[in-house]
C-alpha cells in the first residue's frame, strides 16, 4: 500500500514506523503528468516488494518543508531512506530504474 504523507509530523512517524525496511519516498505534484504515469508502478512495487519496502508520497505543493529539506527541484523524485538516512535518490519517470533501486537497496 502507498502511503500519502499529511505533513513533517506524518513523515517522521511514517519513518519510524518503517523501522529498518527500505523508504521509498516518492515526491510529486498532482499536476505533474509522469508523476501520475509512474503511480500505478509504485503501487505494483509496494505490492511485490511488500515486507521489504515502505512506499509513502509527498506532496511537494502540501509539504514545501518537506521538499526544500530534500532539496526536490523536479518531480517526481524518489528518495530512498534506510535507518532515517537518505540512501540514494534519483529524478523522472522511469520504472525500471526505480526498481533496479529497489532490488539494490534491499540487498
Amino acid at each position: 500500500m502507498v502511503y500519502i504523507v499529511k505533513d513533517s509530523a506524518d513523515f517522521d512517524s511514517q519513518l519510524e514506523l518503517a523501522g529498518e525496511l527500505v523508504v521509498l519516498v516518492d515526491f510529486f505534484a498532482t499536476w505533474c503528468g509522469p508523476c501520475k504515469n509512474i503511480a500505478p508502478k509504485l503501487e505494483e512495487f509496494s505490492n511485490t516488494y511488500a515486507g521489504k519496502i515502505v512506499v509513502i508520497k509527498v506532496d511537494v505543493d502540501e509539504c514545501e518543508d518537506l521538499a526544500m529539506k530534500y532539496e526536490i527541484s523536479s518531480m517526481p523524485t524518489f528518495v530512498f531512506i534506510k535507518n532515517k538516512e537518505v540512501a540514494d535518490k534519483f529524478s523522472g519517470a522511469n520504472a525500471d530504474k526505480l526498481e533496479s533501486y529497489i532490488k539494490k537497496l534491499i540487498n
